[in-house]
C-alpha cells in the first residue's frame, strides 16, 4: 500500500524522470538487440539524447549539450561512417535462434525485475524538498571557475597534449612532393 501512495504523491519531474529513463533502456535494449547495425546506432544516438534530457533534469545544461554536440553528434558520424564503409550484411553475422534469444531474455528480465521490485520494496527513500537545496546558478561559470583555479594544472598539460596530437596528425598527413602513399 505505501508503494502505491508513493506514485500517487510523485511530482511532475518525477514522473518525466521515470518517462525518460524508460525511453533510455528502450534505447539502451535496442542497441544492442538489434540485427542491422544501423538501427543499432540509432538506437544509440536515442539513448545518447535521452541521457542529456537527465542531464537537463540535474540542472547539468552544459554536460547536456556537450553530450548531444560529442557524442550524438560527432562520434555517431564516426560509427555510421564505419558501419556503411564495413559494409555488413545480416546473413554474414552469426546469430542464435530466436526461440532460445527469448527465453534467454525473459529469464533475465524476470530476474533483474524481482531483484529491482525487491531493493525498491526493502529501501526506505526519505522524502526531502529538493526546493530546500542551494542550487549553483551557473554551471558553466563554477566549471571554468574550478578549471582555472584548482585544475589550472592539468587543464593546462590536457592543452598541450591536444597540441602536440595535432601537430603531429598534421606532420603524419603532410605529403612531400614526390612522395608515394599506399
Amino acid at each position: 500500500m505505501d508503494f502505491i501512495n508513493n506514485i500517487q504523491n510523485m511530482t511532475s519531474t518525477q514522473w518525466l524522470f521515470y518517462v525518460i529513463s524508460v525511453v533510455t533502456l528502450f534505447g539502451a535494449l535496442g542497441t544492442i538487440a538489434s540485427k542491422n547495425a544501423i538501427h543499432s546506432v540509432i538506437y544509440l544516438i536515442l539513448t545518447f539524447f535521452s541521457l542529456s534530457a537527465h542531464y537537463v533534469l540535474m540542472n547539468a545544461q552544459f554536460i547536456a549539450v556537450v553530450n548531444i554536440i560529442v557524442y550524438a553528434g560527432a562520434i555517431m558520424v564516426l560509427f555510421l561512417f564505419v558501419v556503411m564503409f564495413l559494409n555488413i550484411k545480416e546473413e554474414n553475422t552469426p546469430g542464435l535462434n530466436n526461440n532460445k534469444l527469448m527465453i534467454a531474455a525473459t529469464i533475465v528480465a524476470g530476474t533483474i525485475s524481482l531483484i529491482l521490485i525487491s531493493a525498491i520494496r526493502m529501501t526506505d527513500i526519505p522524502r526531502t524538498n529538493p526546493h530546500t537545496y542551494q542550487v549553483k546558478t551557473g554551471f558553466i561559470e563554477t566549471l571554468g571557475t574550478l578549471l582555472y583555479s584548482k585544475y589550472l594544472l592539468p587543464f593546462e598539460l590536457v592543452s598541450i597534449l591536444f597540441l602536440i596530437a595535432m601537430t603531429g596528425a598534421v606532420m603524419l598527413g603532410k605529403r612531400e612532393k614526390g612522395e608515394r602513399h599506399f
